[in-house]
Parts: structure tokens; sequence; C-alpha cells
């Protein structure tokens, strides 16, 4: 791996600055108590009123916490991991490392833009600009104009890649029912957008994240250099994430929120996205040397 020393001082500020991060929206209490706000546009929200995120609405706060949970416990020491491994060389080690370290970035750009203001502000930045540099310097240090023939012949890059344009599209269409419909209707504000200024999942997921995963999905079907680095990446960080999402709605099943279909469609959806990951993984052939 390129760059060692660089990626190792970043990586090791990310798990200490995460595992302080995730701990205090866990283990954090105090505050008054749940109770109700009245939105400027006029909407009653239920407040959580507890915590590091006393000041967010109820569901979006125990989602927080259930994303805190796979962090401290499963991202954490994962990239601790994904860390050694890549020190030691290796093409698998470095898109691991760099699919962990995009599960950082994204988790913690949507901390930073959509959590209330609370005392982690400058941790949130910070865990961005970290995972942001250390994911861009392990991307980098790979050879791109090798990296289709370090995966086998077999590899199932068609499967993989169209799973991601399928993700793609059916989460778009998703987020366009939720955006739309005020729209046509005239009403505007979708119920989703609660007390926040603005819908921050659905405008990054539609602006950035969707149409990234739909690119490296349309690259690794046409079996081009940067879908066989993009691709696996990508779905290495979308396993992270769909066991956050997972950890988001078992938390709002226990709060009392009815949950079906999400429990079973989030959990399937993650399920795919694992086996897609290694197996592609899986087909990487020979390893990239320094």
């Amino acid at each position: 791996m390129k760059h060692k020393k660089i990626v190792t001082i970043l990586v090791l500020c990310i798990m200490a600055a995460a595992a302080v991060s995730a701990g205090i929206g866990i283990f954090s209490s105090g505050g008054p108590g749940p109770f109700t706000y009245t939105s400027i546009r006029g909407e009653e929200v239920p407040i959580y009123g507890r915590g590091l995120y006393r000041h967010m609405s109820a569901d979006v706060a125990v989602q927080g916490i259930g994303h805190d949970y796979v962090t401290l416990f499963l991202a954490v020491p994962a990239l601790g991991i994904a860390l050694g491994a890549a020190r030691r060389g290796g093409l698998r080690s470095r898109l691991v490392l760099a699919g962990i370290l995009g599960y950082f970035l994204v988790t913690y750009l949507f901390y930073l833009v959509m959590g209330m203001y609370n005392p982690l502000f400058l941790v949130y930045a910070l865990l961005l600009g970290c995972s942001f540099f250390a994911l861009a310097v392990t991307l980098f240090g790979v050879d791109l104009a090798g990296l289709a023939a370090s995966f086998k012949e077999r590899t199932p890059v068609r499967l993989s890649g169209g799973f991601l344009i399928f993700n793609t599209l059916s989460i778009a269409f998703l987020w366009l029912g939720v955006v739309v419909p005020p729209l046509r209707d005239g009403s505007l504000y979708p119920v989703e957008l609660q007390h926040y200024t603005t819908l921050i999942v659905q405008g990054l997921d539609l602006g950035l994240l969707l149409p990234l995963s739909f690119v490296s999905g349309w690259l690794l079907v046409k079996k081009r250099p940067l879908g066989y680095l993009l691709g696996p990446v990508y779905l290495v960080f979308l396993s992270f994430l769909m066991t956050a999402l997972t950890a988001k709605i078992i938390a709002m099943g226990l709060s009392g929120v009815n949950i079906f279909p999400s429990v079973i469609i989030i959990p399937a959806t993650g399920l795919v996205t694992m086996v897609c990951a290694v197996l592609m993984l899986k087909g990487v052939r020979h390893e990239q040397g320094e």
C-alpha cells in the first residue's frame, strides 16, 4: 500500500474519534426528556429530548443511536483489521479498506449536515476530513491500468454491477415517491421533513450516492477498469451501510414504530449486497505489488 504512514495516521484518527463519537451517542443521557415542538411550517414534531441527540426528532434520534452501535462495535474494529491487512500489501485488502473508509465518510457527512448542532460538531468535521483524504489516498494508490487483469475471468461482474444499478433505481424511485407527490398536489413539504430545513438524506442520495452507485454498476457491467475499482469498493461500503440501516430499523421497531415491510426489505438487500461484495473480492486473481 502506497503512503502507508499517511493512511495509517488518518485511519487511527478516524478510529479514535469515531469510537468517542459513537460511544457518546449511545451512552449519553440528560436533557428535558421527550417533548413536542412546533416547526416553522406548523407541524407538531415529537422530539427525543435525551442525550446527545436531544434536539432531534424522536424517530431520527433512535436511528442515530442504532447507527452508532454498528459504528462502534463493527465498523471501528473492521477498519483496524482492514488497515493491518492493507499495510501488508494486497489489492483485496485495499479494496476492503477503501469500502470501509467510504462508510465512515458517508456516515459523518450525514452526521455533520443532518444532526442538530451538538458538542461533537468539530469531531464530525474531523471524521469527515480524515475519511475523505484516507479514502482518496487509498484509491489513488491502486494501479488502474492493470486492475481488470487482477480479477478472474469468471468473476460475476455483471451480476454485481446489475445489482448496483437495480438498487440505485429502487432507492431513487423510493425517494422520488417522497418528494414528488407534495410538489404535484401543491402542499410542497413532505411529512418526512419534520422540523429539519431540507431532506438531507434524500438530497445527498439523489445528487451524489445514487449516481455514484449507478456509474459504478454500469462500468462494472461493461468491464471497464474503473468499474473494477469502484464496484467492489461501493459494495463493501454498501454492506456496512445496509447493516447500519438494519440497526436503525430495529431501533425504530423497539421504540414502537411499525417497521413492516422495511424489516424484511432492508436486511434482504443487505444480504445480497454482502454476497456480491464477497464474490467480487474472491474474484481477485493476484495481488498488485507496491
